[in-house]
C-alpha cells in the first residue's frame, strides 16, 4: 500500500476549487485516524472511467459505501454510478499545488 501519492489533476469536475493541471498530494493515513466524511475530497478508481477525483456527499451507514459528486452538473459521478465501495478510494486529498495561472 502507497502511503502517500502525488496526482496530477485532469478536467473539470471539482472547478473552481481544482483545475485541470493542478496537483494532489493524497493519502489513507488520515483514514487510519477518522473515518470518511461529507466535505472529504478523495481519488479512487472507478471502472470504465479511470481514476477520479470528487468530493465525499454522503456516507452510507457503516462508512462502506460513499456517494461522491463533482461541481458540475454534467459531473460523472454518484448521479451517474451510484455509490463507490470505501476500499476503491486510493487517498483523501491532503495537499494541494495550484497551477501558474
Amino acid at each position: 500500500m502507497t502511503w502517500f501519492k502525488l496526482i496530477k489533476v485532469t478536467g473539470s469536475s471539482l472547478e473552481p476549487a481544482f483545475s485541470a493541471g493542478d496537483f494532489v498530494g493524497i493519502s489513507r493515513i488520515p483514514f487510519l485516524f477518522t473515518a470518511p466524511a461529507a466535505g472529504d475530497v478523495v481519488v479512487f478508481r472507478k471502472a470504465p472511467y479511470g481514476t477520479l477525483i470528487k468530493t465525499i456527499a454522503c456516507v452510507e451507514p457503516g462508512g462502506k459505501e460513499l456517494h461522491v459528486l463533482g461541481t458540475h452538473a454534467d459531473s460523472i459521478d454518484s448521479r451517474n454510478f451510484g455509490p463507490i465501495p470505501f476500499e476503491t478510494v486510493q487517498g483523501k486529498v491532503i495537499w494541494h499545488i495550484r497551477k501558474k495561472r
